[in-house]
């Protein structure tokens, strides 16, 4: 034969030696072939579809040819045979008493994904030109380098005040003035991962911070929703609502319209968590509801999506059940949900943005994928920058991808202010030992839908997991804000004989547009 198994190199009778060795019989596990000898085909239709009827059940079941099958083997298999119940034993596996499915379908998903995964995948080459485009570096005034690695964990721009904040692993929340240089606001009880500012007839600069609790994964209930007062010298913090399970982005509504303010918020977690409504009550005491016990939720916006007046609520979730979620306001207190989009739990996705790409008045998607740091940290070509253009009904068609190493977070914006979307990209994870220029790059649209990108050479000056875009310096066009976690020599790199040679002290970097207003 020349396919199925065979084409791998494998011979199909040391594949079912394999099987029988493990269970004793062929037949126990590809049960119901009679006299029939199955085929390679056979036997790998079989395994994928028992492969997708348990993994579909707690996500989109991922086709083997996501990843390589030595990943597959050494990493991802054991991971999920310990959740089903499947105990190693002598490089096999037994059953455990509260195993999810029998031995014989465990070896069937094993089959399925060591044999109908590839070798090696096949990574795109890049397409880009080397140039900074349309932006000058700038950078901060003054930088310590005698105490500590920077370690950004949040760049926001407050339009109220035409400043940006910054938030650190240290817990400190600065504030940046046009000539880059910070002073401290508030140093909080945990890292500060979101702000969202408004005013009010009474406070005219405040902003609802988001504190993660602990900075790595963990299920610890130590996250918080805080309020602070901006405009007064004392900076004093009101807690809105604490026991979080590591929150990271919040959203702002009032959504059971009796005129106090509520919001959304995701608490990411690890193997728990979900996202909650933090409801204000008439005594404005906040009560937490759950919306949907999932981990991962991680972007999350509010709007009134389907046109009754009533906000509704569009969130991704980034944790095993990978996908982008519509909520829609029932008016009783609580949602309706529907999926609107689902990917692999493989695939890391790190961002998404609703922006009318096409100007036909409905939402577009723009997502990015390639969170690298989990049980698969290889280079994947689906990981890169997307645009899912609206069908209509919330249905999406992809129309724009272009690959990039473990990218994090995409903006669109009319930065060269020709009419049209570009798009701002970083990417935490690239390929920092062979082509590390992909960690940041400007798509700029040369007609509808096509994009050329650049890869502007910031790749020395930090490691970028946070970027926010708006007009730092005031000249009428849009700026970049880049926020530097240095560290990751040790265990936030999956390139683990790369040392790294990017700046480890500044805290962020501004890319200044020198587009000439039209």
């Amino acid at each position: 034969m020349t396919n199925g198994l065979a084409v791998k190199g494998i011979k199909r009778r040391d594949c079912c030696l394999w099987i029988a060795g493990f269970i004793f019989t062929l037949g126990a596990i590809f049960s119901g072939c009679g006299d029939h000898e199955p085929t390679d085909e056979e036997l790998l239709a079989g395994a994928k579809k028992v492969a997708v009827n348990y993994c579909g059940r707690c996500h989109e079941a991922p086709d083997a040819s996501l990843l390589d099958s030595a990943t597959w083997d050494k990493h991802i298999l054991p991971t999920m045979g310990q959740k089903l119940g499947m105990r190693p034993f002598m490089d096999q596996y037994i059953a455990g008493p509260d195993a999810a499915l029998s031995l014989a379908d465990w070896t069937k998903i094993l089959v399925y994904y060591r044999y109908a995964s590839p070798k090696k995948l096949k990574i795109p080459k890049p397409d880009a030109v080397l140039d900074s485009a349309i932006f000058t570096v700038s950078r901060p005034v003054q930088v310590d380098r005698k105490h500590g690695e920077a370690m950004t964990t949040m760049v926001a721009f407050n339009p109220i005040d035409k400043h940006f904040y910054t938030g650190d692993a240290g817990n400190k929340l600065y504030r940046w003035n046009s000539d880059l240089s910070s002073t401290l606001i508030k140093t909080f009880h945990s890292p500060v991962t979101d702000a969202s500012f408004y005013q009010s007839a009474t406070e005219p600069n405040s902003a609802v911070i988001t504190c993660i609790g602990i900075l790595p994964p963990n299920d610890e209930l130590k996250g918080s929703l805080l309020h602070i007062n901006l405009s007064k010298s004392s900076k004093d913090t009101v807690l809105l609502k604490d026991s979080l399970p590591r929150p990271v982005k919040t959203a702002v509504a009032d959504f059971n319209k009796d005129g106090l303010i509520d919001y959304v918020t995701c608490g990411f977690g690890r193997e728990r968590g979900g996202l909650f409504l933090i409801e204000q009550q008439p005594d404005h005491r906040f009560k937490k509801k759950i919306i949907r016990a999932i981990p991962g939720p991680e972007i999350v916006y509010t709007g009134d999506y389907n046109g009754d007046g009533w906000p509704d609520i569009v969130c991704m979730f980034a944790q095993a059940d990978e996908g982008i979620w519509l909520f829609l306001n029932d008016k009783k207190g609580g949602f309706i949900t529907k999926n609107i989009m689902r990917f692999p739990p493989v695939y890391g996705s790190s961002s998404f943005q609703l922006v009318d790409f096409n100007h036909d008045g409905k939402p577009d998607i723009l997502y990015t994928c390639g969170d690298n740091n989990d049980y698969s940290p290889v280079f994947k070509p689906y990981h890169g920058v997307y645009i899912f253009t609206n069908q209509g009904n919330w249905k999406f068609k992809q129309t724009y991808f272009y690959h990039i190493n473990g990218c994090s977070k995409a903006i669109a914006t009319d930065f060269d202010k020709d009419g049209d979307l570009d798009l701002a990209v970083i990417a935490f994870f690239p390929d920092y030992k062979y082509h590390p220029t992909e960690g940041f790059t400007y798509h700029e649209q040369v007609a509808p839908g096509k994009f050329k990108v650049h890869e502007v050479p910031v790749n020395k000056l930090g490691r970028w997991i946070s970027m926010d875009v708006n007009d730092i310096d005031g000249d009428g066009d849009t700026d970049i804000v880049l926020g530097n976690f240095s560290v990751g020599a040790q265990g936030l790199m999956n390139q683990k004989d790369y040392k790294p040679d990017w700046d480890l002290y500044e805290p962020i970097i501004v890319l200044k547009n020198k587009t000439i207003t039209r």
